[in-house]
């Protein structure tokens, strides 16, 4: 301790000769890097679901009505890349596009719903940190595109083939249907039919002989952490 002390004093002292030493001396006071952490939450974080710290330091705004606004209109503007990325599936084919509807809408709504912060702070500051006042608007964000990309691992390649052969689960509530295991014995008989390997991650392990299809429910991965340390 009393030596940091020391080495303190010794950075933030002039030389001998009372002259201020070069940034790039032993001595010189420590440069101050002040580009977000490798923990801060920013649009990268939120994209892939680490873990993160709401660091941003943010001045409060005079004019609300236009900060609510804008703090909208700048999460609103990158849904559709966020969403692009999230309803690709793990193959590496393209993102569904249904999926990706889907999930823009959603996103739009959470946005509207939680990240105007009342006008009263940016929610993303000039370095692309999240606003600490911005921890519900994050959150919600985060699970809207933490569930499509579950939604695209179980189901899209399943809705996708659905759609093709005209299975009765086919439309905008395919996805969650197919991911929560929400499904008909009609359903659930077309889609073992037609669909066996597309499917192959939500169909039930057995079926009884009476033709009786009830979808086992098996445990979901859980996705990846989002809060704030």
């Amino acid at each position: 301790m009393i030596t940091a002390v020391i080495l303190a004093l010794l950075c933030s002292a002039p030389d001998a000769a009372g002259t201020t030493l070069p940034p790039e001396a032993l001595g010189a006071p420590p440069l101050v890097n002040e580009s977000p952490t490798a923990w801060a939450c920013t649009v990268e974080t939120l994209r892939s679901g680490r873990e993160c710290v709401f660091e941003a330091e943010v001045a409060s705004s005079t004019d609300v009505q236009s900060q609510a606004s804008s703090n909208i209109r700048t999460l609103k503007e990158i849904g559709h890349t966020l969403c692009l990325q999230a309803a690709k599936p793990p193959s590496g084919v393209a993102a569904d596009k249904n999926l990706v509807a889907t999930c823009e809408r959603k996103y739009a709504d959470a946005a509207e719903d939680a990240c105007g912060l009342d006008g009263t702070v940016p929610v993303i500051d000039a370095k692309g940190r999240f606003a600490p006042a911005a921890r519900t608007c994050y959150r919600q964000l985060s699970t809207v595109l933490q569930d499509t990309a579950m939604m695209a691992t179980v189901a899209s390649a399943c809705c996708q083939c659905a759609e093709k052969r005209g299975c009765p689960v086919a439309g905008e509530r395919c996805h969650e249907n197919v991911s929560h295991q929400e499904l008909g014995a009609t359903a659930l008989a077309c889609l073992s039919n037609q669909c066996g390997e597309a499917c192959s991650l939500m169909m039930p392990v057995s079926h009884p002989a009476s033709g009786d299809w009830r979808p086992v429910k098996r445990v979901h991965p859980p996705s990846h952490a989002t809060g704030s340390l």
